[in-house]
């Protein structure tokens, strides 16, 4: 085992795929002479040339469809979005061509493409630039989405990502570029719809993904000083969701509480939510409590930034009371 940062772990991931597979190639808005926008790419340019790691113009609809013609013809592009923001530019190439292609044509074309780049908040980049697309693409047929916490688990599930013959969306946090994590130099693949259990516990049940996973883990930590146990639970996924180990583990702790950083209506957790009760409501002590962000843009000023989006205060207070000592 080595610590390496979030960012080195994906160009890993990256690198071997490349090496291994010489139809994998890199595609986007800075990815080579600039070697990306968060230095994900550094030095790809200079090992793949400029045939497989390619700077494109600012123009996601066009990249994202040149991207999905090559893999319908036997290539396997990474399409990185500087942030998923912009790949609503994209939107309609992304969800009317490479999601529904496999079906509308019976099986004939696979599209085996990755759309990955940063996702959520990162600090004071105003509405336009700070939103949570998780839930908007999870709600589409075709389409796989992983969203990884650790440096561990980014470069296992990229590369799984890489190697899926269906599209994936790949979404991480600007705000984790530079976080350091344990990774083993020998190669590893982590399937995509398998949770982990970052934290086991016995009183409460706390699911989340993404860079949250930093705010359920701390609030773990905070009521354990009061003697409260937290089974902490990392998606890396949503789409597909394990929800067996989600069921499993409420059917033990009796208690369910989710966080995740996007808007309340139609989340992650909504879903989570009706497939619990439906599943294991016989189990449930409490009311599930889900923490999103509040229904609303995100402003600028960093206290409402602050106000509207989840944090460790809110989560705490939530498990209280699905434990009744709040």
């Amino acid at each position: 085992m080595r610590e390496i940062q979030y960012r080195e772990a994906l160009r890993e991931a990256m690198s071997e795929e490349m090496r291994r597979d010489p139809s994998v190639f890199l595609m986007g808005e800075e990815v080579a002479e600039y070697n990306g926008a968060y230095k994900v790419s550094q030095g790809m340019l200079d090992e793949f040339g400029p045939e497989r790691v390619i700077d494109t113009p600012i123009a996601e609809l066009g990249f994202t469809g040149l991207g999905i013609g090559a893999a319908m013809n036997g290539l396997r592009p990474i399409v990185e979005f500087m942030t998923f923001n912009f790949s609503l530019v994209a939107i309609d190439q992304i969800i009317n061509s490479a999601a529904k292609m496999y079906s509308m044509s019976g099986g004939q074309y696979n599209v085996p493409i990755v759309f990955r780049g940063a996702t959520g908040n990162a600090g004071q980049l105003g509405a336009q630039h700070s939103q949570n697309f998780e839930n908007w693409y999870a709600n589409c047929p075709g389409l796989k989405v992983v969203v990884p916490f650790t440096p561990y688990d980014a470069k296992g599930l990229l590369k799984t990502a890489i190697r899926d013959n269906d599209p994936v969306i790949f979404m991480e946090s600007e705000l984790m570029y530079g976080d350091k994590g344990e990774v083993p130099q020998e190669e590893y693949l982590i399937p995509i719809g398998q949770a982990d259990i970052k934290r086991t516990g016995t009183d409460v049940t706390l699911v989340s993904f993404g860079k949250v996973m930093k705010i359920a883990l701390a609030a773990a930590a905070e009521l354990e000083k009061e003697g409260i146990s937290a089974e902490v639970i990392d998606l890396r996924s949503v789409r597909p969701i394990d929800y067996a180990t989600i069921v499993e583990s409420v059917k033990k702790t009796n208690r369910l509480v989710i966080v995740e950083e996007a808007w309340p209506l139609a989340s992650i957790s909504t879903e989570i939510t009706y497939h619990v009760q439906k599943h294991a409501f016989d189990y449930l002590d409490a009311p599930i409590h889900r923490i999103t962000n509040a229904d609303a843009p995100l402003p600028y000023a960093p206290t409402l930034i602050q106000a509207i989006l989840p944090n460790v205060e809110r989560t705490v207070r939530s498990i209280k009371q699905v434990l009744y000592k709040d």
